[in-house]
């Protein structure tokens, strides 16, 4: 039986495969960096979502109607800043614009909370949709139009 003799090379091509693989994912991370982006920071807001409206309703013992919309409220406030901060960088400054900007976010989450509440009413109530698969299609349109409407008209690139 030969006895193997160890050359040395191992690590160096461990450490280049690395080196290729870390390149190889940033690169990918670079060029989808925007969806994933949100997808990593709406994750987030579900998950504060959640975490608040337990601390408010099962600590502060609050009715859960008002939990439900305070932590709503703040959890809006984090995905606005969290999408114009690290999703879509706007470059809005100034009061003004960035109080437009703002106001445009939220008028969208409203209008795609009432878009969910019309779909879960037509899945459920009227098509006999299982409430569960209803909410998950809910959620993937909701998500999609927030993204669609974030990009194309709340934190679209100004012309110059």
């Amino acid at each position: 039986m030969q006895k193997a003799v160890y050359s040395g090379r191992a690590p160096e091509r461990y450490n280049e495969f690395m080196k290729a693989l870390i390149k190889k994912c940033w690169d990918l991370y670079k060029k989808y960096e925007e969806g994933l982006n949100y997808l990593i920071f709406g994750f987030l807001a579900f998950v504060l979502n959640y975490v608040l409206y337990f601390v408010f309703e099962s600590l502060f013992h609050m009715h859960y109607m008002a939990a439900t919309a305070i932590s709503w409220v703040l959890t809006v406030v984090f995905a606005y800043w969290t999408n114009r901060t690290f999703v879509f960088k706007s470059k809005n400054a100034g009061a003004a614009g960035i109080l437009k900007e703002f106001t445009a976010f939220v008028g969208a989450r409203v209008a795609t909370g009432v878009l969910e509440l019309v779909l879960m009413y037509l899945m459920v109530d009227v098509a006999a949709v299982n409430s569960y698969i209803a909410k998950f299609i809910c959620q993937v349109v909701v998500i999609l139009a927030n993204y669609f409407l974030s990009k194309l008209w709340i934190f679209k690139e100004k012309e110059k």
